[in-house]
């Protein structure tokens, strides 16, 4: 099985602009890129399917690049959103920039033949002014096109919100994005979410008609995304009540990254397993049998949450995650080092009192004021009991 054959088993093909995208793979090593604008200081879950796909190119030979959006991110895409991005400042983005590199060379591989490679997009919107800008871009583009954009279309017609002609303009910056990896380095594919499929054929089409102008062929590009992360159930992927699970582990521990993937459920375990791992399609078929026979044993949200843990933070921190797990439903939390004794603790319900009241109490009474018992007399009873020690 090929590569684009594996793309579309795991079902993280949603649409393709060409459909000889496969064959093109099979030629020769290609040269593709995702971009990921600088939000905020991190990546969170929910990138992780680009990062991943980006990931399965080069390990069959492909040279990924992942563009960071330092023009793009002044701007904020609007695909798709309800109502404006706020803007950042430089100071922000450039700060958040520093933060989403780190993750993207936690993921994939940047020495060997198909090394990746990060860019930022403001090194060449740097040096362009909105003159020139207007003259050799804008003039490949129509408004009639732009607003027929499905992305665009739903904005135009929120009449509370609308869409300023900053965003408006995003398409542009994108699409001229694969104009210059294309010219520079010889992209000729640009994956992303579904969300982004205007933003992709515009980059593509911007090319061809930028190449001609100078009288050069007509390249041969393009564009593949993949479906949105969602759940079975049509919520969100990624959000706890917790709030964003992030890729940084300053932000989100590998402990609790390793228990968010854990408790995912069983209508959803089969297809992130197929997004999210490099398991073979074997092993996948084992897991999967396994869930239908003995679901209670949750053994492929286990194998979810091994894999993606181990991708993201590496054998060690996987190790110390299972430490923590099998501690907190197991064995005795003397096992745990402080750090993981803290993040463990920290998902427990707690109370906080002074020092200077701690001294007064009696376990007894500290069991009625936190509420773990409904009155001294109940807690002497679990005292004797053996139920808290």
């Amino acid at each position: 099985m090929n590569l684009y054959q594996d793309l579309a088993f795991r079902g993280i093909i949603k649409q393709v602009t060409d459909p000889s995208l496969e064959q093109a793979l099979a030629e020769g090593s290609q040269t593709l890129y995702a971009g990921f604008d600088p939000t905020a200081d991190s990546l969170h879950v929910g990138s992780l399917l680009p990062l991943l796909t980006l990931r399965r190119f080069q390990l069959a030979g492909h040279k990924p690049i992942a563009v960071v959006g330092g023009a793009t991110g002044m701007i904020g895409d609007p695909s798709f959103k309800a109502q404006e991005r706020t803007l950042l400042d430089e100071d922000q983005i450039a700060h958040n920039l520093e933060g989403i590199t780190r993750v993207i060379r936690s993921i994939l591989a940047f020495e060997g033949p198909a090394a990746a490679v990060v860019v930022n997009n403001h090194d060449w919107f740097k040096e362009i002014s909105y003159l020139r800008f207007l003259r050799d871009v804008g003039k490949h583009f129509t408004v009639n096109h732009m607003i027929a954009k499905e992305s665009v279309r739903a904005r135009l017609e929120d009449r509370e919100h609308g869409i300023s002609y900053t965003e408006f303009s995003y398409m542009l910056l994108q699409a001229y994005d694969f104009y210059r990896l294309y010219h520079d380095r010889g992209c000729t594919i640009q994956i992303g979410g579904s969300d982004q499929w205007g933003n992709i054929t515009a980059g593509i089409e911007l090319a061809r008609r930028m190449e001609a102008a100078e009288g050069r062929p007509q390249p041969k590009l393009f564009g593949l995304t993949h479906p949105l992360v969602m759940k079975a159930d049509g919520t969100k992927f990624g959000k706890t009540e917790q709030g964003t699970v992030w890729l940084d582990a300053a932000k989100t521990s590998p402990y609790r990254l390793y228990q968010f993937f854990v408790q995912t459920a069983d209508a959803d375990v089969m297809t992130f397993l197929k997004y999210f791992t490099f398991l073979s399609h074997e092993e996948l078929a084992a897991l999967e049998e396994a869930l239908a026979r003995e679901p209670e044993k949750r053994a492929a949200q286990q194998a979810l949450a091994r894999e993606v843990t181990r991708l993201v933070h590496g054998e060690q921190e996987l190790a110390r995650a299972e430490r923590a797990t099998q501690a907190l439903f197991g064995s005795s939390i003397r096992e745990l080092d402080e750090r993981t004794l803290l993040d463990v603790m920290s998902e427990a319900p707690s109370t906080t009192k002074s020092r200077d009241a701690l001294g007064t109490y009696t376990l007894v009474d500290a069991l009625v004021e936190s509420g773990l018992c409904a009155s001294k007399g109940a807690a002497r009873k679990d005292i004797a009991a053996g139920g808290i020690y």
